[in-house]
């Protein structure tokens, strides 16, 4: 039979549309099925070729097919439409538009026109349907779906979808062997959870369906898989033609309001299982052995989760479980490196000389602002003390180590990803996936496949393509300018606020004001800009997520995956940006381009060139990557688990007077909170940007890789804890991989690196102590008899004649602040009366030239042990390659062997005939 399509003809309505022209496409044209048997490029326009039952033909606008009512049976755990054997793969949810309140009656009509012609569809392409009113709220229908066994057949052959030829009889080796008994606490209980029977699998066909492990039809497709193919068939049904345009596509429908919601249901409850026998409970088990606090120490149960959620949740939450168990030696290495420089923090010379009253009390350093007054460096102390625990010779030991960290992070994960390839069975994933339903609404144009030579419909011309990319670049450059623009707001903020405070906060005349000893202006001014900058990141955050969706909606992908990459490199662009441009700053930047007393570099011709802390800009970096990382921190898990709790809460509160009802698994499910199809998306964007300051800025803060230790093992129980408590369950996906995130974190291990080197040589002082300890604390530039750090501060700090400064008419208090003829600045400049004087000394170029040594140093032998630990460590282990070529054999033998046996069995007798006559012609003349 022909399939049937029952559309709305409203070509003579005015009607506005009020989600664009997402889902729409001409009405010669349809979404394209593609099947293994079929030249690409071609459409299947009906479905007739399939031979599949319960299609109708094309019918008129008014022959409508509405699912049945049925009364709510009382079964609140129950999976299955009120006869109790037809099993629920989807729900959608309407509004009785009869039951509305201040609503216009046309356009009710017109909405209830089009769910009317888009159900009717949905029964004549074989999906059956039972509609349900709700039980708290009578305005509310549930509409349950049903796909029979001949539709899945069907589709399962339209989806490549790989299914069961017969258990697998590959023996799987024990991650650790005899050492099972060590790692048993951390095991999940097999007991609750049991192990998964492995299969060979290959990609179903509705004519080899004897060669398919069907031990029974109603579990041949797990819940997942039935969710899965109902969900593309309801992405492609249409029902509505305007202006000669299709519309399809349940996307559309929960947009435009039609329908409030579509989601494949829960199996039972979380907090206890499910009352019906029929029903896995799988739901409870994750909660107990996964999302809940008390299994915090555990291992995931990744195989329940896949099975449950999909491969795509299942790789997300493997990766996040691999990135902690690294992150957990890691934080070893850095905690080592911090203890380090704490219990050293009293060995360090040249703080003892700051803080000496005869060495930093009488060194009198030059004002940092106009209005700013001469100071002791002995004020530094504090600040140089803590200074001592970061910038010591642990922090180089850790940015060497953490260099290396990464690259067998990713190359290790690699191999783990390849494993899970081949347990999940997603060797192959790309053959399956279809076009997204809003791209073959497009495919207007006819191109000439290069590989098929047939003709093959695209959404644009190939100079349409270059105008969208390039529309699109420039609209990335301009949202990226705008985030640039802001980091330049709050540099300007900084200036002018220390300008302010410093003339504010002037010191006391005995200096004994407790809060001026700690609170000074640039401190005050380094916590306030991390505070501002982190506000504007997080607001910067919601308008770039709503852009960059719509540059990747007009940029037009062909598939999901596509489609998810480029936002995934738009979205990260944006956020690299917004996160880290003012850790790049104040690393790179900031006091390097401030000039020397009497020759300083102005903003705006009016504030000076901000310089760094006394104790140097490494302390400032840390503050602010201390900030920005908690707060994030504390704001993702407000923002995902705070606020759906609360909304659930609300609404729970809200239906109170109807709670004594029992209420069906439906409609238990409608009131908790929608996921979203990029819901994993920023899920992943939040780890790779932690991923970020774990790996760039670690050099000036080791205890980073802690404190994401600590975020990511409640990162992972949250998680679970709110998609299986709060949140509808989603419809499960396919994937291979990690997607775009992999090549992320390779160009971010790569970039860490010169980072971390340059963090190291430019925005801390080791460098230039080495220089004076190896070189110019012994002759010929130093006095000492052997190597020492004595004399570093006064050997750092440059000379200025105070009769040199500029502007000596402002209000300035080194006019009143005592009569110095000299003070002191943080550069390496000729004394004044030198022949070049305020000019760089050859301390300058030294150690100019031994940070660039430095770099190259380092960069070039950490890369070469990179490039060699890449190299020795294959991204497939010899085993998993193995098992996949082993069980490609055994697969391609088996359906062999069954497709030979076949054909001889089924021609075995026309061939006996053919002998039989044969045999009799020849003897026949001689009988005669």
């Amino acid at each position: 039979m022909m399939t049937r399509d029952v559309l709305l003809d409203m070509d003579q309505e005015e009607e506005d549309d009020e989600d664009g022209d997402i889902g729409d496409a001409p009405a010669s044209k349809r979404p394209l099925l593609r099947t293994p048997s079929l030249p690409s490029g071609l459409a299947l326009e009906n479905l007739d070729q399939m031979n599949a039952s319960g299609f109708g033909t094309l019918g008129s606008q008014h022959d409508f097919q509405s699912p049945e009512f049925e009364e709510f049976n009382g079964k609140a755990d129950s999976l299955f439409f009120h006869d109790g054997q037809r099993r629920i793969d989807f729900v959608l949810v309407y509004e009785d538009e009869s039951k509305k309140e201040n609503s216009k009656k046309g356009s009710n009509e017109k909405q209830r026109r089009k769910r009317q012609a888009y159900e009717s569809n949905l029964i004549h392409d074989g999906l059956q349907l039972e509609a349900t009113r709700s039980v708290l709220d009578d305005r509310l229908v549930f509409v349950k779906v049903h796909a029979p066994w001949e539709v899945l057949c069907t589709y399962a052959e339209i989806m490549h979808i790989k299914l069961p030829l017969k258990p697998s009889d590959l023996k799987t080796r024990t991650p650790f062997g005899n050492f099972n008994w060590f790692t048993k606490v951390l095991q999940v209980d097999e007991s609750i959870i049991k192990p998964e029977q492995e299969f060979f699998t290959a990609p179903f066909e509705k004519n080899r369906m004897e060669d398919f492990y069907i031990h029974d039809r109603d579990t041949f497709f797990n819940p997942a898989t039935r969710s899965r193919i109902v969900y593309f068939i309801l992405s492609r049904i249409k029902y509505q033609v305007r202006d000669n345009v299709k519309k399809f596509g349940i996307n559309k429908l929960v947009n435009s309001g039609i329908y409030k919601a579509a989601f494949p249901l829960h199996d039972c409850n979380f907090s206890h299982p499910s009352a019906d026998s029929s029903c896995p409970n799988e739901r409870y088990l994750l909660y107990r052995e996964w999302a809940h606090p008390r299994s915090i120490y555990k291992k995931q149960p990744l195989d329940l989760i896949r099975k449950y959620y999909g491969e795509k949740i299942g790789i997300y939450f493997a990766w996040l479980g691999y990135y902690t168990q690294m992150l957990l030696l890691a934080a070893v290495v850095g905690v080592a490196c911090f203890l380090y420089g704490f219990l050293n923090r009293n060995n360090c010379t040249w703080s003892k000389e700051v803080c000496d009253p005869n060495i930093g009390g009488k060194i009198i350093m030059c004002p940092q602002c106009n209005i700013c007054p001469f100071w002791e460096l002995s004020i530094t102390c504090e600040s140089s003390q803590k200074l001592c625990i970061f910038d010591s010779f642990g922090t180089l030991v850790f940015a060497v180590f953490m260099g290396l960290w990464v690259t067998l992070f990713l190359e290790f994960w690699k191999r783990r990803q390849a494993e899970l390839e081949y347990e999940w069975d997603t060797v192959e994933l790309q053959q399956e996936e279809q076009p997204r339903p809003e791209y073959e609404a497009r495919c207007t144009h006819m191109v000439i496949n290069e590989i098929t030579q047939e003709e093959e419909r695209v959404p644009f011309t190939a100079c349409g393509k270059c105008i969208r990319v390039l529309l699109c670049t420039s609209a990335v450059l301009f949202w990226i300018l705008l985030i640039i623009a802001s980091v330049i707001g709050i540099i300007v903020y900084r200036v002018s606020v220390f300008f302010t405070l410093s003339k504010e906060m002037r010191p006391s005349e005995n200096g004994t004001d407790p809060i001026q000893k700690y609170l000074t202006p640039h401190l005050a001014t380094s916590i306030t800009a991390s505070l501002i900058n982190f506000i504007i990141i997080m607001i910067l955050n919601i308008i770039y997520e709503k852009v960059a969706i719509m540059i990747t909606d007009f940029e037009l992908p062909r598939t999901q995956t596509d489609y998810e990459n480029s936002l995934t490199m738009k979205m990260f662009l944006f956020q690299f940006v917004n996160y880290y441009s003012s850790c790049f700053y104040i690393a790179f930047f900031k006091g390097k381009f401030v000039g020397h007393p009497g020759d300083l570099v102005y903003w705006l011709g009016k504030y000076r060139n901000e310089e760094c802390d006394p104790g140097g800009c490494l302390l400032e970096l840390t503050t602010q990557l201390i900030i920005i990382m908690s707060g994030k921190a504390i704001w993702n898990n407000i923002q995902e688990v705070l606020l759906p709790w609360v909304k659930n809460l609300f609404g729970r509160y809200c239906s109170a007077s109807s709670s004594e009802k029992i209420t069906p698994r439906w409609e238990q499910d409608y009131h908790l909170q929608p996921m979203g199809r990029l819901g994993l998306f920023y899920e992943y964007l939040e780890m790779i940007i932690q991923f970020g300051f774990v790996t760039l800025f670690v050099a000036s803060f080791p205890l980073a890789p802690l404190l994401a230790l600590v975020n990511n093992i409640l990162e992972i129980r949250v998680d679970a804890w709110k998609m299986t408590t709060q949140y509808r369950r989603m419809v499960p996906e396919k994937a291979q991989d990690i997607g775009a995130w992999q090549p992320i974190m390779q160009g971010i291990a790569i970039l860490a690196v010169v980072t971390n080197a340059m963090i190291i040589a430019f925005t801390s002082d080791m460098i230039p102590r080495l220089v004076y300890y190896w070189s110019f604390s012994v002759p010929p530039y130093g006095t000492h008899a052997h190597h020492t750090m004595e004399g570093y501060i006064n050997n750092s700090l440059s000379v200025f004649n105070v009769a040199d400064f500029q502007n000596r008419s402002l209000e300035n208090p080194y006019s009143r602040s005592g009569n110095y003829t000299t003070c002191r600045y943080r550069d390496f400049r000729n004394p004044p009366g030198h022949p070049q004087e305020y000019k760089h000394n050859i301390y300058y170029w030294h150690v100019i030239a031994a940070k660039l040594a430095f770099i190259i140093v380092m960069e070039h032998i950490i890369y070469s042990v990179k490039f060699f630990i890449s190299y020795a460590i294959p991204d497939v282990s010899k085993s998993t390659q193995s098992k996949i070529k082993r069980e490609k054999y055994l697969t391609q033998k088996l359906l062999h062997e069954n497709h030979l046996k076949n054909v001889t069995w089924s021609h075995i007798g026309d061939l006996a005939k053919n002998i039989t006559e044969t045999v009799d012609n020849n003897l026949r003349p001689k009988l005669e």
